[in-house]
């Protein structure tokens, strides 16, 4: 027999990352978030904490939550044929090619700033010189 672990509120997750009940209903209904309900109640599984978690972060990292839903979906997808399989790869890759290019993006932004913060600190020597 399996044990099944307690399932959290809606409640305990908002407490737990600090966000409010009605994001988490949002994400639910923008198909990230899949609760079990008895009655009135929302009971989410241990996947369902982790997706939450997943979803935070990705909008930390500044992905909008279509892109976080279809990093789920390859996550997700069946590979019940070559052809699925295949199919997913390729959109791994395409997704991967992505997010190289927003690294070295950021990376370069990161230089740029912290160049632009040493000119910054430079004429504020020069400003405080007597």
């Amino acid at each position: 027999m399996v044990n099944n672990p307690t399932p959290y509120t809606i409640s305990d997750l908002a407490k737990e990352f600090t966000i409010s009940t009605r994001s988490i209903r949002f994400y639910e209904d923008q198909g990230l978030l899949h609760p079990k309900r008895v009655a009135s109640k929302r009971l989410y599984s241990k996947h369902d904490k982790l997706r939450l978690k997943l979803v935070l972060r990705g909008k930390r990292l500044g992905f909008s939550l279509s892109e976080i839903k279809e990093l789920f979906d390859l996550y997700d997808a069946k590979m019940n044929s070559s052809q699925e399989v295949l199919s997913l790869i390729d959109n791994i890759k395409l997704k991967k090619l992505s997010l190289l290019q927003q690294l070295e993006d950021i990376q370069v932004v990161l230089m740029e700033l912290k160049s632009a913060e040493r000119r910054c600190n430079d004429a504020l020597k020069k400003l405080n010189q007597p």
